[in-house]
C-alpha cells in the first residue's frame, strides 16, 4: 500500500515550487523508510526544475542531498535498523550487473542509474526527491551518516561533497600537489575543505576577492581573482590539478594555461551551453581535460567517513519549505554561503 507524504514540487518548467502530496511505494523486503530531516538545495535542482538541462518530468520534487532517520525496515534488510542515521544521494538504483556497477561505480551504470528525482524507476514509475517528508529506498543505495556529523551539515555532502571528493581522490590530490578550485560556491567550498584535509596546497580562483576571507578560513592557502588579468600571467604553469565547479562558460584556454606539464583540469559543473577550447592548449604540455560525476556508493561512504574523521560538513544556511523559491533565486545570484538546507520539519506544519 502506498503512503501519501507532504512535498514541495515544481508543477511545470520554471514554475514556482508549491506544497503538495506525493505517493511513496510500500516498504519492500530490502527497502528502508527514511523520515527526512534535511534536504540540501543543489544548483542542479534549479537547472532541472527550470528545464535548463533539456526535457524534464513534471511535477518534479527535487532534492538529492538527503539526510534523515530510518523509521521502518523491510524483512530482508541487514544493513540498517530503525533509528539509524542515513543519507541518500543522486541515485536510488542501478542495474547492479554491468561492469561499472560491479566495480562500485554505479554512477556510471551502463543501463543508466535511476536518479533520485526527475527520472523513472526501471518499472517506469517516476522518482521524487528529498523535498519531502519521507523516502523509501533500497538499503544498498543508502549511506550511513557517521555520528560525528550532524544531519544538517551532512545533507549537502551527498552531492556537493562527493562531487568534489571523487575527482580529488581519483587524481591523487594530497601532499606535494598544487590544486586549484575554480569557484567558491556550494561545490567549491567543499573542494577547498576536502583538498586541504587531503594535504594538498589549495588555491581558490574566484571572480573577485569578495570571498577571500572565507576561502582562507575554509583551508585555502591562496586566493586569486580571475577578473584580474595578471592572475593568469602570475599563475601560468602552476597547478597539477584544477577542479572547475562553476555552472557557467569560462575561457578554457586561459585556465588550461595554468596547468603544469601533465596537469589535468576536471569539470564538475554543467553549464547550460557548450564550451570550446583550442586543442593546442592541451598539446603544449601534454595536459588533460576531464569530467567527473559524483561517486559510487562505496566512495560516497568513504567520503562521509573522511569528513567525519576530519570534523567538517558543509557550510549551510537552513531554510523552511516556504522559502525554497526565494532560496533558488538567491543561489542563482550567488547569495548563499554556501549551501541552503531545507528543514523538512517545516513541511509538516
Amino acid at each position: 500500500m502506498t503512503t501519501s507524504v507532504t512535498a514541495y514540487a515544481a508543477p511545470a518548467p520554471k514554475a514556482p515550487l508549491e506544497r503538495t502530496t506525493i505517493e511513496r511505494r510500500p516498504v519492500g523486503e530490502h527497502d528502508i523508510l527514511i523520515e527526512i530531516a534535511y534536504a540540501g538545495i543543489c544548483h542542479s535542482d534549479i537547472h532541472q526544475a527550470r528545464e535548463e538541462w533539456g526535457s524534464a518530468l513534471f511535477p518534479m520534487v527535487p532534492g538529492h542531498e538527503i539526510a534523515g532517520i530510518v523509521t521502518e525496515v523491510g524483512s530482508g534488510v541487514t544493513k540498517y535498523a530503525v533509528g539509524d542515521r542515513v543519507g541518500v544521494g543522486c541515485f536510488v538504483d542501478s542495474c547492479r550487473e554491468c561492469e561499472n556497477c560491479l566495480a562500485g561505480e554505479e554512477q556510471y551504470c551502463l543501463k543508466g542509474e535511476v536518479p533520485t528525482y526527475n527520472g523513472k524507476q526501471y518499472d517506469g514509475s517516476p522518482t521524487y526527491g528529498g523535498y519531502s517528508t519521507h523516502l523509501v529506498v533500497d538499503e544498498k543505495y543508502a549511506l550511513r551518516i557517521p555520528d560525528g556529523l550532524s544531519l544538517d551539515v551532512a545533507a549537502p555532502l551527498l552531492c556537493a561533497g562527493i562531487t568534489l571528493y571523487s575527482p580529488l581522490d581519483h587524481w591523487n590530490a594530497g601532499p606535494g600537489k598544487k590544486v586549484a578550485i575554480v569557484g567558491l560556491g556550494g561545490l567549491g567550498h567543499m573542494g577547498v575543505k576536502i583538498a586541504h584535509a587531503m594535504g594538498a596546497e589549495v588555491t581558490v580562483l574566484s571572480q573577485s576577492l569578495r570571498k577571500k576571507d572565507d576561502g582562507l578560513r575554509l583551508g585555502a592557502d591562496h586566493f586569486y581573482a580571475t577578473s584580474d588579468e595578471s592572475t593568469f600571467a602570475e599563475l601560468a604553469g602552476s597547478f597539477d590539478l584544477i577542479i572547475n565547479t562553476v555552472s557557467a562558460n569560462i575561457p578554457l584556454d586561459a585556465y588550461l594555461s595554468l596547468l603544469k606539464r601533465d596537469g589535468t583540469m576536471v569539470h564538475v559543473g554543467g553549464p547550460e551551453f557548450p564550451s570550446s577550447f583550442n586543442q593546442f592548449s592541451l598539446i603544449m604540455g601534454r595536459k588533460s581535460m576531464a569530467g567527473s560525476k559524483i561517486g559510487g556508493i562505496r566512495q560516497t561512504q568513504e567520503m562521509l567517513d573522511f569528513c567525519a574523521e576530519h570534523g567538517f560538513g558543509a557550510e549551510i544556511e537552513v531554510v523552511t519549505g516556504d522559502q525554497i523559491n526565494e532560496a533558488y533565486d538567491r543561489v542563482v545570484s550567488s547569495d548563499v554561503r554556501y549551501r541552503f538546507v531545507i528543514d523538512i520539519a517545516s513541511l509538516k506544519g
